[in-house]
């Protein structure tokens, strides 16, 4: 009973556009959807109620490309067609300071349920590429994203108060995080409280020099638990997940498992970082701490890498329960002279090569196990992507 937009090959401008629910968007193989470079084809939006204003600047933001509220039962599919948000325009006057409210998205979907993004290619957003926020049950499958690596907060999939989310089989360069997992900015997300949990991410490659392949935060007062990562590949990215939160965040980072990493030309392989320190406005609550806490690694191979590690945690409030076990990290030609840089955290470690800190107790070959990854199956595993075609009929 729903309805489909085809998009034939061809190079198609349009401005931001809103979705309806039943519905599917196909882009054929060649078909381009070009985002429009006059900025009133842009409508002005409020901004988030857990951010409080926009990520960008104060006050309200530019809708995304395609975007939607409320909705049900929608698809953004194709023969590997590609949307070109034509960025770098929005990075220029980003990076000059010219504009005076929040960039766009290329996909935003709000307080949605079953969702599917798959078989495409989305190229120069201007800010983040794939943005579900306050949505459930969401499939993002065979997308392939890219932006130059020096262009301002191209992160590719921000999942931000979600529930039940599973990323597979993408391939993100990026001028920002390859995935990144919010729910939520201080005081507002704390109000708000929508945590993301039930996130699956397999089978993603990742390009990002200056950032991270699977970031969890800094955004994350609503709280963010239940995220199992695995078979990941990474080629010349800052760090190879990172937990960044501060006082004032409040919120949680707990339950997150990662296993199957592969890693080549790191800045560092795990980073967290408690003093990162961006704030909304000055009303935030500095006693407000985060939780950080039963945080798994396992089964990482890295090479050609500057630091192992830098897990900061916050003086009073320290990330607890880390795991990190079979993990070979071979140092790059120049490496830093300190490879373990350890602060307000405590776990342990087994089979990690560098030895890792004294704050992450090595047990030993006698007590040599593996950090937890979790068996059980999430109803998003049930779900499968949706074969989408569409065949010309002639009258």
């Amino acid at each position: 009973g729903g309805s489909l937009l085809y998009v034939p090959p061809g190079k198609w401008l349009t401005g931001s556009f809103n979705l309806t629910s039943h519905f599917t968007l196909f882009l054929e193989k060649d078909a381009v959807l070009l985002g429009s470079q006059d900025i009133n084809e842009w409508p002005l939006i409020d901004p988030l109620p857990s951010y409080g204003r926009g990520r960008d600047a104060p006050g309200g933001r530019y809708n995304s490309l395609i975007s939607g509220s409320n909705l049900t039962d929608v698809v953004i599919t194709g023969n590997n067609g590609t949307i070109d948000g034509q960025g770098a325009s929005w990075w220029q006057q980003f990076k000059k300071g010219h504009l005076k409210h929040t960039r766009p998205y290329l996909i935003e979907l709000m307080y949605s349920d079953t969702i599917q993004i798959s078989n495409l290619t989305l190229v120069n957003s201007p800010s983040w590429n794939v943005h579900p926020v306050y949505s459930s049950n969401i499939l993002i499958q065979g997308i392939t994203i890219s932006a130059p690596v020096n262009s301002p907060n191209t992160d590719g999939i921000n999942p931000d108060s979600c529930t039940n989310i599973k990323i597979e089989d993408c391939y993100i360069v990026s001028g920002d995080d390859c995935v990144a997992v919010k729910s939520g900015w201080d005081e507002y997300g704390i109000s708000f409280g929508r945590p993301t949990k039930q996130l699956i991410v397999r089978r993603l490659t990742c390009i990002s020099p200056t950032s991270a392949v699977i970031a969890l935060g800094s955004e994350m007062s609503g709280g963010i638990e239940d995220v199992r990562a695995e078979d990941i590949v990474a080629i010349n990215s800052e760090s190879g997940v990172r937990i960044k939160t501060a006082p004032g965040r409040g919120g949680f980072v707990k339950d997150v498992y990662v296993k199957g990493m592969t890693l080549h030309t790191m800045k560092w392989v795990f980073w967290m970082t408690g003093n990162y320190g961006s704030h909304p406005d000055s009303h935030y609550d500095p006693n407000a701490l985060p939780t950080i806490q039963n945080i798994n690694y396992r089964d990482i191979v890295a090479e050609d890498v500057k630091m192992a590690a830098r897990l900061e945690g916050i003086s009073g409030d320290p990330f607890t329960e880390i795991c990190i076990s079979n993990v070979t990290i071979s140092m790059a030609a120049k490496p830093k002279k300190i490879q373990w840089a350890c602060t307000d955290i405590s776990g342990i470690s087994s089979g990690v090569t560098p030895k890792p800190c004294d704050l992450l107790a090595d047990q030993g070959p006698e007590y040599a196990r593996e950090c937890q990854f979790p068996t059980d199956t999430l109803p998003i595993d049930e779900v499968q992507v949706q074969a989408c075609s569409y065949k010309k009929q002639y009258l």
